[in-house]
C-alpha cells in the first residue's frame, strides 16, 4: 500500500480508509502500478504511513476490502495488505539480516569520511543532481513529502544500485530516513529483493520504456539508465529463526502501558483492561546515524501522541509523551514513580524499538520490573507462514482470513463496487 498524508492521527486514517474502500477492486487492480505524480494520488490508497504504525490495523482494513468486494476481485490490494505481513514475518525468522544491514550502514558512512568517490556520488544522489530527471525529481518528492510511488521506490533503488553504482544499503537508508511509512522490514526486504538477494537471483531492471509508461509520460529516460541488473551476492548465510514466543498479562495484574510507533491501537490488544498510567516514545530519530526527515519524525511522533490521547481518555489515566535515546533508565524510573511492577506494551518486530526494549528488559528485570510484549493475532496467524517467499503465504490468504474471522470472505451475493 502506498501512502503519504500531513494528518497523521487514527480519525484521519479511518477517513482515507472510508474514501478509498469502493476502489479497492477492479479499478484499484487496473491502475495501482502508475505514478502520476504528487497531485494525482487516486489510484492508490495512501494507507501505508497509518498501517506502519497501526493507526489503522491490518484487519481492519481487510474487514472493510471484503464487505464491499469479493476476495477474487479486491485479489491485488489484500495481497498488497498481506506484503507488509510477510515482509514483517520473514525479517522476524531472520533478525540477523537487519543486524547485518544495520552494521552495513555504519561502516559505509565511515568509509565515506576517506572515500572521497564515494562521498561525492553519493551526494550527488541524496541531492538529487544526478541529471537524470525522473530519479532527481524522485529524491525532491521523498525528502520534501515523506512518500514515493511503490512503483517508483522499484525503479529509484534499480537505478541506485545498477545505474549509479552505489551501495544498497545507502540507498535503503536514505529511504528509511524519509519516507512516512519507512519500516524496517518492508524497506530493507524490498531493497534486497531488487539487488537479487532476497529472492536469490532475481533482480528488477528499472526500464526507460517502462517508466515512461507508467508515468504517463512524464520520464523518459533514454539512453540514461543500465542495460542489466546482475544480481548481488553476499558471504554471509541467515538461517531461519523460530518465532519469540507470545507473551501474555497475568489475570487482574495491575499494569503501566508503554506506546511505541509499532502499534497506535493498544487498547484493543487488552480485552477490556485499561493501565494505571501511560507513556509513549518515539524511537524515529534512532532509525539512522544520519538525520532523519522532519516529515518522517514528525508523523512518527504525532501518530505516537495521538495514540497516547486516545488512550488516556478512554481509559480515564494520566500519560504523557517524550522521547530518549536510553530507554532503560527512563521505563524504570517511570515504573517507579507509578508504583508499577508490570510494563505492558505491544509486539516489537525487528527494529530499532526492539532494540531498546531488549536493552530495558535486563535493566527492568534487576529491579523487579516484568516488560510483557502482546503481539496481535494478526501476526501469530501470518508470520509463521513467511519464512520463505511471498507467494508460499499468498496461497494461505483465504485460510488466514477465516482464522481471523474476516466477514464476507466467500463474498456471495455481493457485486464489485466501482
Amino acid at each position: 500500500m502506498s501512502g503519504a498524508s500531513s494528518r497523521p492521527g487514527r480519525a484521519a486514517g479511518l477517513r482515507r480508509l472510508d474514501g478509498f474502500v469502493n476502489e479497492a477492486g477492479t479499478r484499484y487492480t487496473k491502475l495501482r502500478n502508475f505514478d502520476f505524480g504528487p497531485e494525482r494520488r487516486g489510484n492508490v490508497s495512501m494507507l501505508s504511513p497509518y498501517t506502519r504504525y497501526r493507526l489503522v490495523l491490518e484487519q481492519e482494513i481487510l474487514e472493510a476490502v471484503l464487505q464491499r468486494h469479493t476476495l477474487a476481485a479486491a485479489s491485488k490490494f489484500v495481497q498488497e495488505v498481506f506484503w507488509r505481513g510477510y515482509f514483517k514475518g520473514w525479517l522476524e525468522h531472520h533478525p540477523d539480516i537487519w543486524a547485518d544491514y544495520r552494521a552495513a550502514v555504519a561502516a559505509l558512512l565511515e568509509q565515506m569520511e576517506s572515500d572521497a568517490d564515494l562521498r561525492e556520488r553519493y551526494n550527488t544522489a541524496v541531492h538529487g543532481n544526478t541529471r537524470i530527471e525522473c530519479f532527481d525529481t524522485w529524491v525532491n518528492e521523498l525528502v520534501t513529502h515523506g512518500y514515493l510511488h511503490n512503483h517508483t521506490r522499484m525503479w529509484f533503488a534499480s537505478i541506485w544500485v545498477y545505474t549509479l553504482n552505489l551501495p544498497w544499503q545507502l540507498g535503503a537508508d536514505f529511504f528509511y530516513r524519509h519516507l512516512l511509512d519507512g519500516d524496517p522490514a518492508s524497506n530493507t526486504l524490498s531493497w534486497r529483493w531488487v539487488c537479487g538477494l532476497h529472492t536469490r537471483g532475481k533482480t528488477y531492471l528499472a526500464r526507460a520504456s517502462n517508466i515512461a509508461s507508467y508515468t504517463d509520460d512524464r520520464f523518459s529516460p533514454v539512453g540514461q539508465l543500465a542495460g542489466n541488473a546482475p544480481p548481488l551476492s553476499e558471504s554471509r548465510v541467515f538461517p531461519a529463526r523460530p518465532l519469540p514466543p507470545s507473551q501474555e498479562l497475568k489475570q487482574g495484574e495491575p499494569f503501566g502501558l508503554l506506546i511505541t510507533e509499532e502499534d497506535a491501537c493498544p487498547l484493543s490488544l487488552f480485552d477490556g483492561r485499561k493501565p494505571v498510567n501511560v507513556l509513549g516514545i518515539s524511537a524515529t530519530r534512532m532509525r539512522s546515524p544520519l538525520p532523519v526527515g522532519t516529515p518522517a519524525y514528525e508523523f512518527a511522533h504525532a501518530a505516537v501522541a495521538d495514540a497516547v490521547d486516545r488512550t488516556t481518555r478512554a481509559a480515564g489515566v494520566k500519560g504523557e509523551v517524550t522521547e530518549a535515546i536510553d530507554w532503560a533508565d527512563l521505563l524504570v524510573e517511570w515504573a517507579r514513580n507509578n508504583d508499577l511492577s508490570t510494563i505492558a506494551t505491544a509486539y516489537a518486530p525487528v527494529g530499532p524499538v526492539a532494540e531498546l526494549l531488549s536493552d530495558a528488559d535486563a535493566a527492568l528485570e534487576r529491579h523487579g520490573i516484568r516488560l510483557v510484549q502482546l503481539r496481535r493475532a494478526y501476526d501469530n496467524v501470518t508470520w509463521p507462514h513467511s519464512r520463505r517467499g511471498f507467494f508460499k503465504l499468498r496461497e494461505k490468504i483465504p485460510t488466514i482470513l477465516e482464522r481471523l474471522e474476516i466477514p464476507g470472505v466467500a463474498g456471495e451475493g455481493r457485486s464489485e463496487a466501482s
